[in-house]
C-alpha cells in the first residue's frame, strides 16, 4: 500500500481512449501523447510460443503483409476486448511509451468503454489495465467523454445529445445533470464502412482489396450524402476470376452505394433517440442540435444526412476524433467531475 502511494507520487495520470480502430492516451499535464492504430503484431516462434513483435502504426502497415509466423492482430472488436492477453499487452505498451519506457510508475488510469457493453466486458478492460501496470482504473461511458471532450454542458439541467462515431461502435446518447438520460450503442462504425466496401468491391467488379484499402478509400471519396463534385480513385487488388492483379476506376457514388446500409444503421439509431427523449430534454435539443463526434463523424457530409433526416441542427465538434480522450483527460483534472461520471464498479 505505502509503495502504491509512493510509486503513485512520481507517476503521471493517464487517459485512454481505447478503441477498436485506434487508441489515444492522455497523460495529465502533457495533453495527448499518443495516437496509434490498435494493433499488434505477433510474431508466433519455433515452440509455438507467441512473442509481441510490433504495437500501433507500426503493426498496422503489416496488415495483410505478414509471413506465416507473424499475425497482425486487433484485440478489440465492436469496441470491447476480443483478446484479453494481447489487449494487455497493447496497453502495457502505450502505458511505457507514455512514461518514456519506465516499468516502475503506476498511473492512475481513465478509461472509456461504449455504454452498451456488459459487467464481463467492463471486468474484462478493468484488469487488462491493471495487468498492465495500472494502480487505479476509472471507466467512463464513451458518450459521456466524448460529450465532456467536446464541451457540452453535462452538469446543467438540460439536455444535450451526443453522437459518437467509432471504429467498432456508435453511441447515441441524451446527458443531462451528468446522467445518461438514454444511451444505446450500436455495434456500427468505421469498421462496417469498410467492410461494406469489401463486399461491395467484389459483388461489382470481382476484385478482392484488404482492409487498409478499403478504410483509404472511405477517407478519401467516401461520402454519406451527394457531394457537388463528386470525385474518383484508381483501387487496385486481386481479380477474382482470373486471379491476377487488377486496377479499377471507382467514384464517390460507387462508396455512397457500398456504406449505405451501415450509415442508415447510424441514421436510425439516432432517430430511436429522439423518439425516447422526454419532452422537456428534446425541447433543448430541438435548440441545440447533436453534435458529432469520433472518427466516423468525418465521413463526408454525414452531418447534412443527419440533418436531412431528423430536421435537427448538427454539428461536427471542434476535433471529433480526440473529443473521447479530451474528455477522460479533463475527468483526470477535475475529480469531483470524475466521480460524478465514471461507472462503478
Amino acid at each position: 500500500m505505502v509503495l502504491d502511494r509512493l510509486l503513485g507520487a512520481f507517476s503521471n495520470d493517464l487517459a485512454i481512449d481505447l478503441g477498436t480502430a485506434n487508441t489515444l492516451v492522455y497523460a495529465k499535464g502533457r495533453g495527448i501523447v499518443s495516437s496509434e492504430p490498435s494493433v499488434v503484431a505477433v510474431f508466433t516462434d519455433a515452440r509455438g510460443v507467441d512473442r509481441v513483435r510490433a504495437v500501433g502504426k507500426e503493426a498496422k502497415d503489416m496488415l495483410g503483409r505478414t509471413p506465416g509466423s507473424i499475425r497482425a492482430v486487433r484485440p478489440l472488436r465492436d469496441g470491447v476486448i476480443a483478446d484479453f492477453e494481447i489487449a494487455e499487452a497493447m496497453l502495457r505498451y502505450f502505458i511505457q511509451q507514455a512514461h518514456n519506457r519506465s516499468a516502475f510508475l503506476r498511473p492512475r488510469i481513465v478509461i472509456s468503454v461504449p455504454s452498451g457493453i456488459t459487467e464481463v466486458e467492463k471486468r474484462a478492460v478493468r484488469e487488462s489495465a491493471l495487468s498492465a501496470s495500472a494502480r487505479e482504473v476509472y471507466l467512463i461511458d464513451e458518450p459521456m467523454a466524448a460529450a465532456i471532450g467536446a464541451g457540452l454542458p453535462i452538469t446543467e439541467p438540460s439536455g444535450n445529445m451526443i453522437l459518437d462515431i467509432g471504429g467498432g461502435t456508435t453511441e447515441v446518447a441524451i446527458i443531462s445533470l451528468a446522467g445518461l438520460v438514454y444511451a444505446k450503442s450500436v455495434r456500427v462504425g468505421g469498421d462496417k464502412l469498410d467492410e461494406a466496401l469489401l463486399h461491395y468491391m467484389k459483388r461489382k467488379y470481382n476484385l478482392l482489396i484488404g482492409e487498409r484499402t478499403a478504410e483509404l478509400i472511405k477517407i478519401n471519396i467516401g461520402s454519406a450524402y451527394p457531394v457537388e463534385r463528386p470525385a474518383a480513385m484508381i483501387v487496385k487488388g486481386r481479380d477474382l476470376v482470373a486471379g491476377v492483379p487488377k486496377t479499377v476506376e471507382i467514384t464517390t457514388e460507387d462508396v455512397r452505394e457500398a456504406i449505405a446500409e451501415p450509415v442508415n444503421a447510424i441514421v436510425e439509431a439516432t432517430k430511436a433517440a429522439l423518439e425516447r427523449t422526454p419532452p422537456e430534454l428534446a425541447a433543448d435539443i430541438s435548440d441545440k442540435g447533436i453534435v458529432l463526434t469520433g472518427g466516423g463523424a468525418l465521413l463526408d457530409n454525414l452531418d447534412v444526412l443527419l440533418r436531412e433526416e431528423t430536421g435537427l441542427p448538427v454539428m461536427l465538434s471542434e476535433d471529433p476524433f480526440t473529443a473521447v480522450v479530451l474528455g477522460c483527460g479533463r475527468c483526470l483534472d477535475e475529480i469531483d467531475l470524475l466521480k460524478d461520471v465514471s461507472i462503478r464498479a
